[in-house]
C-alpha cells in the first residue's frame, strides 16, 4: 500500500450495538475496493477483521481491529469495534485514534443500549459522526421508524443524506438526496431517482439542505434570498458542519448484499474529516496539529501481543512523519524506544511500510517500554498527550491454576494480558493471598482465560474472591491461660493473664503491658506481643485478622528452669483465643460507596434491589436523562451486581465501587461466616 498524504487519510472507527453488521461493513468495504477477492462472512469465520479464534467461537467481535480501505484516492483506516459492552475499553481506544465516527445501527431494531454507550464515548471526546442504517436487507426493515427514532433521541442534527430504495427483499439501492440521483444494485449504476420516490425525495432534499444551511451565514443569506445554492457549496459546508458536530448525516446500506457500501465510501472520502480538518490535540503545554512538516508525534492506542511478531504498538500519528528504523521518546516512562519496522496492519497481517505521515495509522513490533495511551514523539518536543480514560473494573474473581508447574507462570503470563487489555486490573489480596483479576464483566474474564490457555497453555478456575473480613471484639474480655508440659529433661511453663478490649474503627491492633514486679520477666514480654501478632493475623473466629482492639498483659508467672519464649508465646496465643472467644468476638466487613447510573426509568428498581443487599442510599440525583443513586452497601451483597444491574436496567446502567469503611456484619450473617469457616477447617483436617 502506498504512503498517502496527510489530507488524503480518513480514519473512521466503526461504533454501535452488537450484531448490527460493523465487521461485514469492514470486509464488504475492502472487497468493493478490490482489496479481498472475496467476501468474507462471520458464519464461514473467513472476515479480514474478526481473525482471532475467541472471535469465531462467540461469533462477535472482542478485540479492535483495523482495515485500511483504498477508495477514490483516499486511504480509509476502517477500525471495527466490539459492540458488547464487556469490551468497551477497545472501542475507546479505536475512538481516540479516529477522526469520524461511523455509528452503525439495525434498520429493524434502530439505536439501542450498545448505541447510546457508544454514542456516549464519541460524544466526550468531541468526535463526528456520520450513522450508517445498516441491514436494510431484513425483513421489517424500516428506515423512516428508525430515523425517528434517531431524531428523537439526538435532535435535528441528524439528516438523511439517502434515502433506500425499497427495503427487505425488495431494498435495490438508495437516492443521494444531495444531487438527487439514484445508485442500484452491487455496482451502484447512476440512474433517475424512481418515480415513486420522488415527492418524498424532494421532502427530505428540502430539509437537509434547510439544516445545511443553518450551519453557515453565508450561505444561509443566499438561500433567503432565493439564490441558486451549487452542489459544491452545499457538500462544501455539509463537509464543515461534520466536522464540527452540527451535522449528523444519515446514510443507508445492506452490507451482506453490497448494497450502498460504495456511496458510504464515497461519502466517507468526500464529506468525512481528515485529520486536518480536526481541531488541534493538547499534549501537555503543547496543542498539536496534523502538520507532516513537524517534529513527529504519536500516540499509542492499542498494544496485543501477536503470537508471529511479538508484541505489536498501534500508534496514530498527530504530527510529523514517523520513519522505520529510527528513535522515538517515550515522554510517559522517559525512555528511549527504537523503531524498528513500521507496518500497515489489515486484520491479523501486517505489511512494511517506509513511514506513516501525519494523520495516518500504523504498528511497530517489539517497543520495550511502551504502553496503551503512552506519546511517542521527538525528545525535543516534549509533547505529552492526555492519558486515555478507561472505565474501571467491576467484576472481579479470584484466580486459581489447576495445576503445580501453572503456579510460577501464572502472574508474568496474566500481567502480559492485563497490557493488552486495559480494561483488566490484576492484584493480589493482602489478607487471602488469592490472585484476583478484575473485569467488565463475566464474559470479559471468560475471554481473557481461554486467551491464557490458548497463549500461555495455562488452566485455571475462577472463583468469587473471599470477602475480606475482619475479626474485632465489641465488649472487654479477660483470659487467664497456663501452659504446662513436662517431656523428658526441661518442660515447659508459661502463665499469661491478659485483657482485650474494643477500639475505634481503623486503630488496628494496639499491644501494651502493666506487668509489675517481674513476674513475667522483661526478656519474655517481646514473646508475648510476637504470639499475640501471629494469632491475630491468621484470626481466631473464623480465619481473617484481628483489628481494632487493644490487647494489653495484665500478669503471668514464670518458672526459673521451664520458661521460654517460645513458652510464652504460646500461652499468649491460647489466652488471646480464650479472651475472643469468652468475648463473643465479631465480624467487620468492608462497605463499599457504590455509585449506580441508570436511566430515570429504572432508577426505583435499582434502588428497591439495593435495599434488598443492606444498602443504605444517600441520595438520587437526575443527570441529564439518567439517574445517579449513591450508597453504602457491603461488599458481600454486591460481588456480581454487574450481572444484576444489566438486567435491571437492559444493559442500559453502570455503576462505580469504592471501599468506604469496615463495619459490624449483623449477627446472623456473621455466624453463617464463622460456621462455614469451621466446617472448612473440618473438612481440610479429614482430608489430611
Amino acid at each position: 500500500m502506498k504512503v498517502y498524504a496527510t489530507e488524503d487519510i480518513r480514519n473512521v472507527v466503526l461504533v454501535g450495538h452488537g450484531s448490527v453488521g460493523k465487521t461485514m461493513f469492514a470486509e464488504a468495504a475492502l472487497y468493493e475496493s478490490g482489496g479481498s477477492t472475496r467476501l468474507g462472512t462471520i458464519q464461514d469465520q473467513n472476515t479480514v477483521s474478526d481473525y482471532d479464534e475467541d472471535e469465531h467461537k462467540r461469533k462477535f467481535s472482542l478485540n479492535l481491529s483495523i482495515v485500511p480501505v483504498e477508495w477514490e484516492g483516499r486511504k480509509i483506516n476502517l477500525i471495527d469495534t466490539p459492540g458488547y459492552a464487556d469490551f468497551i475499553s477497545e472501542v475507546i481506544c479505536g475512538a481516540n485514534a479516529a477522526d469520524l465516527a461511523l455509528v452503525v445501527v439495525d434498520a429493524v431494531s434502530g439505536p439501542e443500549v450498545g448505541t447510546d454507550r457508544t454514542w456516549s464515548i464519541t460524544e466526550k471526546i468531541g468526535l463526528p459522526k456520520m450513522i450508517v442504517i445498516n441491514r436494510m436487507d431484513r425483513e421489517n426493515a424500516d428506515f423512516g421508524n428508525v430515523l425517528a427514532q434517531l431524531q428523537a433521541r439526538w435532535g435535528h442534527r441528524v439528516m438523511p443524506l439517502q434515502l433506500p430504495i425499497g427495503a427487505h427483499d425488495s431494498f435495490r439501492g438508495i437516492v443521494d438526496l444531495l444531487h438527487m440521483r439514484a445508485y442500484t444494485g452491487e455496482e451502484a449504476e447512476e440512474t433517475e431517482v424512481p418515480a415513486d420516490l420522488a415527492e418524498q425525495a424532494a421532502t427530505l432534499r428540502a430539509q437537509l439542505i434547510e439544516g445545511i444551511v443553518e450551519t453557515d451565514e453565508e450561505l444561509m443569506t443566499k438561500y433567503f434570498a432565493d439564490e441558486e445554492l451549487t452542489e459544491d457549496e452545499l457538500r462544501k459546508v455539509l463537509h464543515g458542519g461534520l466536522d464540527h458536530n452540527l451535522i449528523i448525516p444519515v446514510i443507508c446500506a445492506s452490507a451482506t448484499k453490497l448494497i450502498g457500501v460504495r456511496q458510504a465510501l464515497h461519502n466517507i472520502a468526500f464529506s468525512g474529516p481528515s485529520p486536518l480538518d480536526r481541531d488541534p490535540i493538547a499534549a501537555g503545554e503543547k496543542s498539536l496539529s496534523a502538520d507532516p512538516k513537524g517534529a513527529p508525534a504519536a500516540r499509542v492506542f492499542k498494544t496485543s501481543a501477536d503470537p508471529y511478531v511479538g508484541r505489536l504498538t498501534y500508534m496514530r500519528v498527530v504530527t510529523g512523519v514517523v520513519k522505520g528504523d529510527s528513535h522515538l521518546w517515550n515522554a510517559n516512562r522517559e525512555a528511549d524506544e527504537r523503531l524498528g519496522t513500521i507496518y500497515v496492519q489489515r486484520g491479523k497481517e501486517q505489511t512494511a511500510t517506509p513511514e506513516l505521515q501525519a494523520g495516518d495509522i500504523g504498528v511497530v513490533a517489539k517497543l520495550a517500554h511502551t504502553e496503551t495511551g503512552d506519546t511517542l514523539c521527538a525528545k525535543e518536543l516534549g509533547a505529552r498527550f492526555e492519558p486515555i480514560q478507561f472505565p474501571s473494573p467491576v467484576f472481579s474473581m479470584a484466580v486459581h491454576p489447576t495445576s503445580k508447574g501453572a503456579v510460577d507462570k501464572l502472574g508474568t503470563s496474566l500481567q502480559r494480558l492485563v497490557e493488552e487489555d486495559p480494561g483488566l486490573r490484576l492484584s493480589r489480596d493482602q489478607s487471602s493471598g488469592e490472585i484476583i483479576l478484575a473485569g467488565l464483566g463475566e464474559a470479559h474474564l471468560e475471554v481473557t482465560m481461554e486467551r491464557l490457555k490458548r497463549k500461555f497453555n495455562i488452566d485455571v478456575e475462577l472463583t468469587l474472591p473471599r470477602v475480606p473480613y475482619r475479626e474485632t471484639v465489641s465488649k472487654k474480655a479477660h483470659a487467664d491461660y497456663t501452659h504446662k508440659k513436662q517431656t523428658g529433661g526441661h518442660g515447659q511453663y508459661a502463665r499469661v493473664i491478659l485483657d482485650v478490649e474494643p477500639l475505634p474503627r481503623g486503630a488496628g491492633l494496639v499491644f501494651g503491658e502493666k506487668v509489675v514486679g517481674g513476674s513475667v520477666p522483661k526478656e519474655f514480654i517481646p514473646a508475648v506481643e510476637k504470639g499475640v501478632h501471629e494469632t491475630a493475623v491468621h484470626g481466631v473466629l473464623a480465619g481473617y485478622e484481628l483489628t481494632d482492639c487493644q490487647v494489653t498483659l495484665l500478669d503471668g508467672k514464670h518458672h526459673p528452669v521451664d520458661s521460654s519464649e517460645m513458652a510464652f508465646k504460646l500461652a499468649a496465643a491460647q489466652a488471646l483465643k480464650e479472651a475472643i472467644h469468652g468475648s463473643g468476638g465479631t465480624l467487620l466487613e468492608p462497605v463499599m460507596t457504590i455509585r449506580v447510573f441508570a436511566p430515570e426509568a429504572h432508577a426505583g428498581d435499582v434502588v428497591s434491589d439495593l435495599n434488598t443487599k443492606r444498602a443504605k442510599i444517600h441520595g438520587i440525583n437526575p443527570d441529564g436523562g439518567m439517574s445517579v443513586v449513591e450508597a453504602e452497601v457491603p461488599l458481600a451483597e454486591v460481588q456480581r451486581y454487574a450481572a444484576d444491574l444489566r438486567s435491571i436496567t437492559q444493559g442500559r446502567g453502570a455503576f462505580e465501587l469504592d471501599f468506604d469503611h469496615y463495619g459490624e456484619v449483623p449477627h446472623q450473617l456473621a455466624q453463617k461466616v464463622i460456621e462455614e469457616h469451621k466446617k472448612a477447617v473440618e473438612e481440610a483436617h479429614a482430608a489430611h
